[in-house]
C-alpha cells in the first residue's frame, strides 16, 4: 500500500446469539467459533425498553464456560446500571448500554471500566450521534443500530449508511479509536457497503444462525465484506 492509497479494513464478525438455537447454545457457539468468529454478541432484553425478553446473567455465565470467544453483552434494558456488576461477573468482556435510557452516561461508562470490562454505547436508529459527542474519551465501542431493537430478522434501515459515515467522522475528529459496530439486518448483501461506510465490526444473527452451516456463514460474511477501502 502506498501513502496515497486508502487504508484497507478487515471487519470483525460478531454472531448474535439472539438468532441461535437456545436448546443447543454450546454447539452453536462452537460452530461459529470454528468458522472464525471474533466474538459473540449477547442481546439482553427486559420487555420494557424493547418489546421482547431474552436472557440474564445465568445464561451469560453458562455461555462463558462453553466458548473461548469474548462475550459482548448488549443491555437493551431500562435500568442497566442495576446489572452492570452481575454481567461482568458472569463473564462479559464488553458491556454496551443504550444512551436513550441513561441520563448520566458518563458515570455509567466509567463504572463499566472500573468493573474491568470495555464500555460501549448503542444508539437506536432515531437517536442522533450527538448523544455520544461528550463521552468520546470514555468510549470503547460505538454500536449503531440499523433496525429498531427487539427482534432478530428485521429489515436493514438504509439511512444507517450515512449515519455510519458520520459516526466514523465524529470519532476520528474527537481522537477516539473506538470501533464502530453495526447491528441489524446485516448480511452478505450489504456487508461490504457497511464496512466501506465506516463499520469495523459486523453483528449478525439471522444471516449466520439462520444458515444450515453457521461456520460457513461466518466465512461468507467476512468474504462478502472483503478488503473494503
Amino acid at each position: 500500500m502506498t501513502a496515497t492509497e486508502p487504508r484497507r479494513v478487515s471487519p470483525r464478525i460478531a454472531p448474535s446469539i439472539l438468532a441461535a438455537d437456545f436448546a443447543r447454545l454450546a454447539d452453536e457457539a462452537a460452530r461459529v467459533e470454528a468458522g472464525g468468529a471474533d466474538l459473540l454478541h449477547v442481546d439482553v432484553m427486559d420487555g420494557r425498553f424493547v418489546p421482547n425478553i431474552t436472557v440474564g446473567p445465568l445464561v451469560v455465565s453458562a455461555l462463558r464456560r462453553t466458548t473461548r470467544l469474548p462475550l459482548e453483552v448488549h443491555l437493551m434494558i431500562q435500568d442497566p446500571d442495576r446489572y452492570l456488576e452481575a454481567f461482568v461477573e458472569a463473564g462479559a468482556a464488553t458491556l454496551i448500554v443504550h444512551a436513550e435510557v441513561l441520563p448520566h452516561l458518563h458515570r455509567t461508562l466509567h463504572e463499566i471500566r472500573r468493573l474491568g470490562a470495555r464500555a460501549g454505547v448503542a444508539l437506536n436508529p432515531s437517536t442522533p450521534l450527538s448523544a455520544v459527542a461528550e463521552v468520546l474519551a470514555d468510549l470503547d465501542h460505538l454500536l449503531v443500530m440499523s433496525v429498531n431493537p427487539g427482534f432478530s430478522g428485521q429489515t436493514f434501515i438504509p439511512h444507517t449508511l450515512p449515519k455510519l459515515r458520520s459516526a466514523r467522522a465524529l470519532l476520528e475528529a474527537g481522537g477516539c479509536a473506538a470501533p464502530v459496530e453495526v447491528d441489524g439486518g446485516v448480511s452478505t448483501t450489504n456487508a461490504r457497503a457497511l464496512v466501506e461506510a465506516g463499520a469495523s465490526m459486523l453483528v449478525a444473527g439471522s444471516a449466520i444462525f439462520g444458515n444450515a452451516d453457521p461456520a460457513a456463514a461466518v466465512r461468507a460474511l467476512r468474504s462478502a465484506a472483503g478488503e473494503a477501502r
